[in-house]
């Protein structure tokens, strides 16, 4: 290792909503030597003076004392920041928080990029290209598309209020409401009532007992479930949900992929319906065959419920999915580009 810090240095930062990671690299070859996490990094949520605590710890724990005098330049790719814009009230937090935390550290980086987390994740994609769509599906979910690494047109990302439709939380709250429509009388039998019940930790004696069994009652498909027990379930189920904040409910949207798998028939809808929401989001940018579409976030990944769905819907448009990890990968190559002299 010690050879390796020999040489010019860059640093790629992803500051997410969870955490922050910084990545040490080779400027010649971006070959990683280095990594550290910390604290959220939303240039928009996090206080400034917190968000430099988050950034310096995570800097430290990724470029050794010893070679941060060999840095050379340093991208970060933030939640709530845009490069499209430095009057951008994120973009001013984010720099400002970049620069004390390398003052702090005695980091003397030459160019300071700041970008999104979404623009930091598209230049992720083998051969970082510089435009093309990137679509987000995890706790939230947004399109945008990239022109010259900039975002110039996005789609959603609204918040759990008023969008992120598609997303872990529109999925999680799409549970619950099956749950709670189920237990009313109003929708079908699925077992997403009980191990959403189960989740939330309600007590056993409301949870629909015994296997999921359907039958009629006053015209709606319930199941094999008292009426005082449903009462109960409402009763609970309600106060548990509005305890904890709503972006929360996108805890449970691994117990829609779990019955989905096992044929639920709700839970499958609503799988369906988010992948046609993101189908949505990416059609609304014009997609053009043949361009890249960067993916992330975990219902996309190898393993994400939405994977195949996606994949099938998207296939009429000429467009097929490149999934990335995280941001850390582009921000270490939108740091090399800095260095040289490129679009950053």
């Amino acid at each position: 290792m010690g050879n390796d810090l020999n040489q010019k240095l860059v640093v790629g930062l992803d500051a997410g909503g969870t955490r922050t990671r910084a990545v040490l690299a080779a400027a010649e070859d971006g070959r990683p030597l280095g990594e550290g996490a910390a604290g959220p990094g939303n240039a928009m949520t996090v206080p400034v003076p917190r968000l430099t605590d988050h950034l310096a710890e995570a800097l430290a724990r990724a470029v050794p004392q010893e070679a941060r005098g060999r840095v050379v330049a340093v991208a970060g790719g933030f939640a709530g920041a845009t490069a499209a814009s430095p009057d951008d009230p994120g973009h001013v937090n984010a720099r400002s928080a970049l620069t004390e935390a390398l003052r702090r550290l005695g980091i003397p980086a030459g160019p300071i990029g700041i970008s999104s987390d979404i623009e930091a994740a598209f230049a992720s994609a083998p051969g970082t290209p510089a435009g093309g769509l990137a679509l987000v599906a995890g706790t939230g979910a947004v399109a945008m598309r990239i022109t010259d690494r900039r975002g110039t047109a996005t789609v959603d990302g609204d918040g759990w209020l008023l969008g992120d439709d598609g997303s872990g939380f529109w999925i999680g709250r799409a549970a619950v409401r099956a749950g709670l429509r189920m237990a009313d009388g109003r929708g079908p039998a699925t077992a997403l009532a009980g191990s959403v019940g189960q989740a939330l930790g309600l007590p056993g004696e409301v949870l629909p007992g015994g296997p999921v069994l359907s039958y009629e009652e006053g015209g709606a498909v319930v199941a094999d479930w008292p009426r005082a027990r449903r009462e109960a379930y409402r009763m609970h189920l309600l106060p548990a949900v509005m305890a904890e904040p709503p972006i929360r409910l996108a805890r449970l949207a691994p117990l829609v992929a779990e019955a989905a798998g096992e044929k639920d028939a709700v839970a499958v809808a609503i799988l369906d319906e988010a992948a046609d929401q993101l189908t949505d989001a990416v059609g609304a940018l014009a997609p053009r065959p043949g361009e890249p579409l960067v993916a992330t976030g975990g219902l996309l990944g190898p393993d994400g419920p939405l994977t195949s769905r996606l994949t099938v819907r998207l296939a009429p448009l000429g467009l097929t999915l490149d999934w990335v990890p995280d941001g850390c990968r582009g921000a270490v190559a939108l740091a090399r580009l800095a260095h040289r002299g490129g679009s950053r």
